[in-house]
Parts: C-alpha cells; sequence; structure tokens
C-alpha cells in the first residue's frame, strides 16, 4: 500500500536571510542576496567573476565540542538546519533514535574547504607537515559529512542517504525520502543539502565560461535568469532541510501539515554530461505528474530551475512550454540568491512553501527584457496575490540529472 508523504518542518539557511520573515520580505520586495565574492586569497584572483550569494549573517550554533571536532562548514550548515526541523517537529527523542527516522542529506563537495588545506600540505614538505593532517579531517571534508553528523548529533539510526549529484542533490534527497516513506522503508525523513562558501566551485564554472561577469560592480543585478541580458550563473551557499512524515501519523500526532510531495521523478539525458537536454528534461517532467496523478493543468506554479546561462534557461523554457504551456505562473528563485549548488532544491522548495502559505509568488529578479526564445511562458513580473494549490520545483544538474518535485498546498492536505 502505497502512504502519503507530508512536510511538517522546515528550515532553510540562505542568502536572502534566515528567518522565515527575513526571506519572505526579501522576495515581496525585491532584495537580492547576492554580493561581492570573498577573497580567499588563493584562487580568487585567478577567478573572471566577482559575484557570490553569500550568508554573510552571524548563526548562534551552540554545538558541543564532542560534534564540532567532525564537522567542517558544510556539516554546521546541515546539522543546524537539521537541528531546527527536529526542534519545531515535536518529534519524541524515543522516535528520532528508534530507528523509524532517516536522513537523506548531502552537499556537492563535502567540504572543500578542509579538503584544501588537506592538498595543501600534500603539496608541501610533508616530513614536516604531514602530522599536521588530523585524525578526524576525512570525517570532515567526505561528501557525505552532512548526513552522518547529523545522524551522530541526534542519535538517528534509521536508512542513510546520500546522494551526491550536483545540483540536483537536495531534490534527490527529498524525492528519495519521499518514496522511502511512501513505500514504507521508515516512517520520518529528515531531507536536504548544504553547501559552504567555496571559490573552487566558482573557479569551475568560470573555467567553463558559465559564471556571471558583467556585473562585478553591480552584483545585485545578477543573475538574470530568462532575460535578454544574462551572462551565466552566480554560486551561492547555504543549507535547508525539511521533514517528512507519513501523513496519517502526521495527523494523529497533530503536526503542521506544510505540504505534500505528491510526486517525484528524476533521470538521466543519457547523453552529453555538460549540455541541457530537453528530451530528457521533458521527460522527467511528465513523470513527475505520472507519478502524483494529475495533469498539467493542475499545476499553478513552477519554480524553474533556471540558473541563467544561455542555453539553460532555453532548454527549460522550451521543456515547461512543452508540458504545461502557458498555463502556471513561472518564476526563477535563483535570481534572488545566486545558485546554491547541491542545495538549491530544498531551499527552493521551502521558499515556494513559503509563497504557498502567504498566498503570493514572487518576481524573477532582474528580468527586465525576456528573451524571446522564453517568452512563450507566464513569468511572474511582479509580486502576484494568488492561490497556489500545487507546485513544480524542477532541478537539472552536470552528468545529464534532472530531477521534478511536485508539492500540495499544505492546507488542502485533507481535500
Amino acid at each position: 500500500m502505497k502512504r502519503r508523504v507530508v512536510i511538517t518542518a522546515s528550515s532553510a539557511i540562505t542568502p536572502i536571510g534566515y528567518n522565515k520573515n527575513d526571506i519572505i520580505e526579501h522576495l515581496r520586495e525585491g532584495k537580492s542576496g547576492v554580493g561581492v565574492l570573498r577573497d580567499d586569497g588563493l584562487l580568487t584572483k585567478h577567478i573572471h567573476s566577482r559575484v557570490f550569494g553569500t550568508v554573510d549573517y552571524p548563526i548562534e550554533y551552540g554545538f558541543k565540542r564532542q560534534y564540532r571536532k567532525t564537522m567542517g562548514p558544510v556539516a554546521y550548515y546541515a546539522c543546524q538546519v537539521a537541528k531546527d526541523v527536529l526542534e519545531s517537529s515535536g518529534l519524541s527523542q524515543e522516535f528520532v533514535t528508534s530507528g523509524r527516522l532517516g536522513v537523506a542529506f548531502s552537499s556537492t563537495h563535502g567540504s572543500p574547504t578542509v579538503q584544501r588545506d588537506i592538498y595543501k600540505t600534500f603539496f608541501s614538505d610533508l616530513d614536516s607537515k604531514f602530522s599536521s593532517i588530523g585524525a578526524v579531517d576525512y570525517l570532515r571534508s567526505m561528501v557525505h559529512t552532512t548526513a552522518v553528523n547529523i545522524s551522530r548529533m541526534f542519535g538517528i539510526t534509521g536508512r542513510i542517504i546520500a546522494s551526491s549529484t550536483a545540483c540536483t542533490t537536495s531534490s534527490q534527497s527529498i524525492g528519495f525520502g519521499y518514496e522511502t516513506i511512501k513505500y514504507g522503508m521508515q516512517d520520518a525523513m529528515i531531507c536536504g543539502a548544504a553547501d559552504e562558501h567555496d571559490t573552487t566551485t566558482v573557479a569551475v564554472f568560470d573555467n567553463l565560461l558559465a559564471c556571471s561577469v558583467k556585473y562585478n560592480d553591480t552584483p545585485e543585478c545578477t543573475p538574470r535568469p530568462f532575460d535578454t541580458n544574462r551572462d551565466g550563473l552566480v554560486v551561492g551557499e547555504g543549507g535547508g532541510a525539511v521533514l517528512l512524515e507519513e501523513y496519517e501519523s502526521a495527523k494523529k500526532r497533530g503536526a503542521p501539515i506544510l505540504g505534500e510531495i505528491i510526486g517525484f521523478a528524476c533521470n538521466n539525458n543519457g547523453g552529453d554530461l555538460i549540455l541541457p537536454n530537453l528530451n530528457g528534461i521533458t521527460a522527467t517532467l511528465r513523470l513527475a505528474l505520472e507519478d502524483a496523478g494529475i495533469q498539467p493543468h493542475d499545476v499553478d506554479f513552477v519554480s524553474a530551475h533556471a540558473t541563467a546561462t544561455k542555453m539553460g534557461d532555453v532548454i527549460e523554457a522550451q521543456a515547461i512550454d512543452a508540458v504545461y504551456g502557458d498555463g502556471p505562473l513561472v518564476t526563477a528563485l535563483k535570481s534572488y540568491m545566486g545558485h546554491t549548488m547541491g542545495t538549491c532544491g530544498v531551499i527552493e522548495l521551502i521558499l515556494t512553501m513559503y509563497m504557498m502559505e502567504q498566498g503570493f509568488i514572487a518576481p524573477t529578479l532582474n528580468l527586465e527584457n525576456v528573451d524571446e526564445r522564453c517568452s512563450m511562458l507566464r513569468h511572474t513580473r511582479e509580486v502576484t496575490d494568488t492561490e497556489t494549490k500545487i507546485a513544480a520545483i524542477q532541478n537539472f544538474a552536470f552528468g545529464g540529472v534532472n530531477t521534478c518535485l511536485l508539492v500540495k498546498n499544505g492546507r488542502d492536505a485533507d481535500t
């Protein structure tokens, strides 16, 4: 028997805020969270793009030292949002440690800043510096450091899923968590991802000529998804987590239902590892609708992946048009904070749920002149007060990985 899966808690650390009200204010007032790339004293001088979606406010973590020693910056983000969702969830400690709660969480790289320190040692005088590599440095840097640090800190003994697929990392985490509960393998899952400030990622995309460079002096003017004058993506950082639960148990214990995951799809283009593929993306969107058992006209809003690259936005626009036509409103939330890499899916899901709850859709920031190749969509150009019953969150990654999540408004869970 397939079970329903609802979202009962969420938390996001983003370049436009950590507090829910701050995030909503940025969305309503069109405030960008993109700023100047911090100088790391190493790579920055070689990078053409000087913009970044930075978390530039202090966060009081309060983690005990016994947990901090295995955590790099990325795990701090991850454990903080996981802590937030558990504290607001109302779940008992007995349930958390029972094995019925699992974790689906990862990141793009693990902790690159920790990795960089290790590599520096490898390429220096090893005879004198090898001992400086700590016994826990691998635990701090490994790609599944987020998932296992969460499980360790909170005593979670259920299954661990740490899928690291670049820009679809957190979307897969949520999708796989949804399937795990739907088919009865767990009763609840903490799902999400985190990525830290890292010039290595900027350098990679910069070298591929995929980063924004024209707006280094006016960082708030980029990225520009679907706009004629877009010139590439802006890398960002942050963390996000949602708590997924089986519907009946959540309802029985009186948990607030923020949303319901009603559909998920993930596939691969089976070809080029970088270029977007219209057939692959279109197939993913249709598979998600099939999984949810709904029709395209049932979807009110599309949170587009829309990274502001030249061809990525065009291919995605064509896929949205092929599946939905000009029915749903479309917004590119990366326009506010840049591309938070593996975290983008969970953050965009959380922001979408905020907007669903508040009864509005935020516009795509910096969308001044729509590229005619993307003009067939119903772009959100200004704050639009509207009821959203079902939304689609789309994310696509290097390697040809495509994902789509379909979420139902929490207030409609009983209808």
